[in-house]
């Protein structure tokens, strides 16, 4: 198991790029660090690899402090965003590199059994005596993979690993990770700022903004239950719709539409609300189209995206979205009316905290 405890890390030009991180992770886990750039993801990955030193904190592996152990000390593989392949050496030379170097160097014909069993098992035999340079990127980063994995590490590191590959390809690979990570029960700690690659192959999601955790939990609570507005807004796509209400005299009131305080779900209040601001969020998927529906709107425009229609409008002057079944004949033009799914929507403080 992993711990980090209170991480903290503050920069020389005076940039506290983490404050007081403190997360856990189970052996044999897959775990992702999710966040938009520069909040403190790829500095967490930096710090349990040793390559930055903390300017305070604990980093634990089973029990055993890392802070103070040399990179080479921590039985940790990682893998980097551009590869870093030599590009001299072959897939071979390549994979087996890191059993012969350093005091754990092992003879040549053992390192070389080693590796092709790895490369094996990364579906990369046939690449054995290919240089890097007359690979494509997905051969590659199989390859870095591969040269991570094969020095039997406790802990995998994975930096942004399918960002600089295509759309279908990062699907393959992704999947082809998952696998491999599950099929090996290595830990490994990924990090992306991608949700959906995040939302696909994670047992557990720590979604950070400026250096703070916002939410560490199962993929599927993060969608379904956000802590914060934060969470809510960064998670889904198309992106929830945010619509700013009044709570008076039992009704949450908004410019385009009205409804009682009692069409709310009892059980899922997280504190009273009083009267005054809120900020009500309604994924696409729950405004549906209804006859005599609360909110009477035009249709701007529609996009089409396989089995579905994203219809675009607005509410009063804020712009919202929904998404319908593409069996749902609907135009540029259309009037609708809509109604909220009641037990999926949110109610959020001005500041962002979560009460409904």
């Amino acid at each position: 198991m992993i711990e980090v405890q209170n991480l903290r890390k503050v920069f020389e030009n005076g940039f506290e790029a983490l404050k007081e991180v403190t997360f856990s992770i189970e052996k044999g886990d897959l775990v992702c660090l999710l966040g938009p750039s520069g909040c403190g993801k790829t500095t967490i990955l930096n710090l349990i690899a040793g390559l930055l030193d903390p300017t305070s904190g604990d980093i634990l592996n089973d029990g055993v402090s890392m802070v103070d152990k040399h990179p080479k000390d921590r039985d940790i593989g990682f893998v980097f965003q551009n590869y870093a392949l030599y590009p001299h050496m072959s897939v071979l030379d390549n994979v087996m590199f890191p059993l012969r170097v350093g005091d754990k160097k092992i003879p040549k014909l053992e390192a070389e059994k080693i590796a092709r069993e790895f490369m094996k098992l990364t579906d990369i035999s046939e690449l054995e005596n290919k240089k890097p340079a007359t690979m494509s990127g997905g051969q590659q980063q199989r390859v870095a993979i591969t040269r991570a994995l094969v020095q039997n590490p406790k802990i995998l590191l994975l930096d942004e690993p399918l960002s600089n590959l295509d759309a279908r390809l990062r699907l393959n690979i992704r999947e082809e990770i998952r696998r491999l990570v599950k099929e090996i029960e290595i830990t490994t700690i990924f990090v992306t700022h991608d949700q959906e690659e995040a939302l696909s192959i994670s047992d557990k999601i720590v979604l950070m903004d400026e250096g703070v955790i916002q939410q560490m939990d199962d993929p599927q609570n993060l969608y379904l239950e956000p802590h914060n507005l934060f969470v809510a807004k960064f998670i889904g796509n198309p992106g929830i719709n945010v619509l700013k209400v009044e709570l008076k005299d039992g009704k949450i009131i908004h410019e385009g539409f009205e409804f009682p305080v009692s069409s709310l779900i009892k059980e899922r209040f997280k504190t009273e609300l009083a009267d005054g601001t809120y900020l009500l969020g309604a994924r696409p998927e729950d405004m549906h189209v209804k006859n005599q529906g609360i909110v009477k709107v035009d249709i701007a425009s529609v996009e089409l995206i396989g089995r579905e229609r994203i219809l675009n409008f607005k509410i009063g002057s804020q712009f919202s979205k929904s998404i319908v079944s593409i069996e749902h004949e609907v135009v540029q033009g259309d009037t609708l009316e809509f109604d909220f799914n009641y037990n999926k929507i949110f109610l959020f403080n001005e500041d962002g905290s979560r009460v409904y």
